[in-house]
């Protein structure tokens, strides 16, 4: 599936995978965040997501009018989880909004572990 945005000159037509690249990255960019997870769900072990396979840590559902985003994701260890959760929320939403063109209505947040340096 992919989301089309129709204006004056045509239709502009963005696949699922740029929207969760462009989440994925904006993410990462945020302080106390180590990474991008993903849950083995045969063995139910969390792993860290290199750079090339960021989009499989995020889950999009997308309606005519907006896009909620879910981001699972690994965090620094004694960082504030609430902080960085407030962090990400804000900047997935403005750089979504400011990249894609649609409304952001909301981003959910699942921390899937922390590691120690």
């Amino acid at each position: 599936m992919s989301v089309s945005i129709p204006n004056e000159y045509g239709t502009i037509t963005i696949e699922n995978d740029v929207i969760a690249r462009v989440a994925g990255l904006a993410a990462i960019d945020c302080y106390g965040i180590v990474g991008m997870a993903a849950k083995n769900i045969r063995d139910g072990l969390v792993q860290l997501l290199k750079m090339k396979s960021i989009t499989k840590g995020v889950q999009l559902k997308i309606t005519e009018s907006a896009i909620t985003i879910s981001l699972h994701i690994m965090v620094e260890y004694d960082t504030s989880i609430p902080a960085i959760a407030d962090s990400i929320i804000s900047t997935v939403k403005y750089r979504v909004k400011e990249n894609i063109g649609l409304p952001v209505a909301g981003v959910n947040i699942f921390v899937e572990g922390v590691r120690a340096e």
